[in-house]
C-alpha cells in the first residue's frame, strides 16, 4: 500500500468503514467460536453419547485440531498480506463449513481426527488470529474498542451456539445438525464478506519511511521470544487457556451427571453471556486501567470459580460459580492483543498477535486431553479441576512480570 495515497479518517465516526467490518468480524467470531470452540464440548458429550467413546480419546482429537491450528494461526497476518482479508475470510468460511460436516459424519476414532484436521483451518480463518489482524488493519486509535467490539460475537457464539446445536441434534440428529449449521454458516458469512469487506485504507501511523524500515516477521518472532514482557503475556495468557479450555471442553459431560443436560445448557448459555457483560463493562474503562493487573485478578476469579464447581452441587450454586468464570472469559480473549497494542512497536502488532496466538494455542491445545486422561484415571472430574485452580494462580503471579529492557526492539 501507497503512504501517499493516505487520506484522513476519522475511526469515532458510525459513518466509518471500519465498524462494517466490525460487524463482519462479530458474525465470523459467532461461528468461529460456536462451531470450533465451544461447540467442541457439544461434540464431546454427543461422541461419547453415539458411539461409548471415552472421554481422553475424543479429548486428544480435540487437542490434535488445536496443535494443528496453531501451526497455522502463526502465519495468519502474512497471508493477509498475501492474498488479502476478504479472500482469507471467505476462505475460513468454507473450511469451517466442511468442518462442521465432516465431524458430523465421524463414524471411526480416525474420521475424528480427519474431520479436526479441517476444522484447524476453518479455525485459523475465523477465530482471534484473522479477526485482530484483519481489525488492525481498518483501525489504528479505536483498535482496543474495535477487536472487544467484534470478539463479542465469540460469546455470543456460545451463548446462542450451544443451546441451538442442543435443540437441532434434537430434531435433526447430530449429522443432519452439523449439516444445517454449515449451510447457515455459508449462505450469511459469504454474501456479508463479499458485500461489506474491500480494500483496507493506509495506517497514517504506517508511512512509507517506517514500513521500510520494519523487521521482517522472521525477526519479530526471534526478538519476541528474547523479550521478558512479551514471554510473560504469552506465557501467563497460554497457561491460563489451557485451564479454561480444559474446563470449558468438559463443561456439558460434568454437568450433566450432576444437574442434567437442560440445566448444563442454561450453565453454559449463562457462562458465555457473562462473557459478554465483562468484556463490554472493561471496554469502557480497560485503556485507563493496569491491563497485567486487570488480567492477574480476571485469573484469581476463575480459580475461585473453579473451586465452587468442585466442592458445591447444588444447582444454582454451579450455575452461579459458571457465571463467575464466565465474567473474565472474554477478557482473556481480548487481553493479550489490548497489552500488544499498547506496550510493543505498532509496526510489530499484527505478528505478534498471530504469535502469541499460537503459543496459546499450541499450549492449551493439551487442556482437553489432560483433564480428560486425569477424569478417566481418578473416576472424577476433582482432580483436574483442582489442576486448573492451581495454573490460574500461577498465571496470575506470571503476567506481572514486565519487562525493563528495550533491545529487543520491540517495546513502544
Amino acid at each position: 500500500m501507497d503512504a501517499l495515497n493516505y487520506t484522513p479518517r476519522d475511526e469515532t465516526s458510525i459513518r466509518y468503514d471500519g465498524w462494517r467490518i466490525v460487524v463482519v468480524c462479530f458474525l465470523l467470531a459467532t461461528f468461529g467460536w460456536g462451531l470450533g470452540f465451544y461447540g467442541q464440548s457439544v461434540y464431546v458429550a454427543e461422541l461419547q453419547r453415539l458411539h461409548g467413546w471415552p472421554a481422553s480419546l475424543i479429548s486428544s482429537g480435540t487437542t490434535f485440531f488445536y496443535l494443528f491450528g496453531a501451526a497455522l494461526v502463526a502465519f495468519v497476518s502474512e497471508a493477509i498480506k498475501a492474498y488479502g482479508p476478504r479472500n482469507c475470510l471467505i476462505a475460513g468460511t468454507f473450511a469451517m463449513a466442511a468442518a462442521a460436516i465432516s465431524i458430523g459424519q465421524v463414524r471411526e476414532p480416525w474420521q475424528l481426527y480427519l474431520a479436526n484436521a479441517v476444522l484447524a483451518f476453518g479455525w485459523a480463518g475465523t477465530s482471534l488470529g484473522i479477526i485482530t489482524n484483519t481489525l488492525g488493519l481498518w483501525f489504528d486509535k479505536k483498535r482496543g474498542m474495535a477487536i472487544s467490539l467484534a470478539l463479542n460475537g465469540a460469546s455470543f457464539g456460545g451463548i446462542v451456539g450451544v443451546p441451538l446445536l442442543i435443540i437441532a441434534i434434537g430434531y435433526f440428529g447430530f449429522s443432519g445438525a452439523m449439516i444445517a449449521s454449515a449451510v447457515v454458516m455459508v449462505a450469511l458469512m459469504v454474501p456479508v464478506i463479499l458485500l461489506f469487506v474491500g480494500q483496507p485504507p493506509v495506517l497514517a501511523s504506517v508511512g512509507a519511511v517506517d514500513a521500510a524500515e520494519a523487521p521482517s516477521p522472521t525477526q519479530i518472532r526471534a526478538r519476541a521470544f528474547r523479550d521478558i514482557g512479551f514471554l510473560s503475556v504469552s506465557s501467563a495468557f497460554a497457561l491460563v487457556l489451557f485451564a479454561q479450555v480444559g474446563f470449558i471442553v468438559h463443561l456439558i459431560s460434568f454437568l450433566d451427571s450432576v444437574i442434567g443436560r437442560q440445566q448444563a445448557a442454561i450453565a453454559v448459555a449463562l457462562l458465555t453471556a457473562m462473557a459478554v457483560v465483562g468484556r463490554v463493562l472493561f471496554s469502557f474503562v480497560i485503556d485507563r486501567m493496569n491491563q497485567r493487573l486487570a488480567s492477574s485478578l480476571s485469573f484469581v476469579s476463575q480459580a475461585v470459580a473453579l473451586l465452587v464447581v468442585i466442592n458445591v452441587h447444588h444447582d444454582y450454586a454451579l450455575i452461579a460459580a459458571c457465571a463467575l468464570f464466565g465474567f473474565s472469559v472474554g477478557n482473556l480473549i481480548t487481553l493479550p492483543a489490548l497489552i500488544v497494542q499498547r506496550e510493543f512497536d505498532p509496526r510489530s502488532f499484527g505478528v505478534l498477535v498471530s504469535l502469541i496466538t499460537a503459543i496459546n494455542q499450541i499450549t492449551y491445545a493439551f487442556g482437553p486431553g489432560v483433564v480428560g486422561l486425569l477424569r478417566d484415571l481418578s473416576g472424577s472430574y476433582a482432580l483436574p479441576f483442582y489442576g486448573c485452580v492451581a495454573v490460574e494462580l500461577i498465571a496470575a503471579v506470571l503476567i506481572m512480570v514486565r519487562g525493563r529492557s528495550r533491545h529487543s526492539g520491540l517495546v513502544r
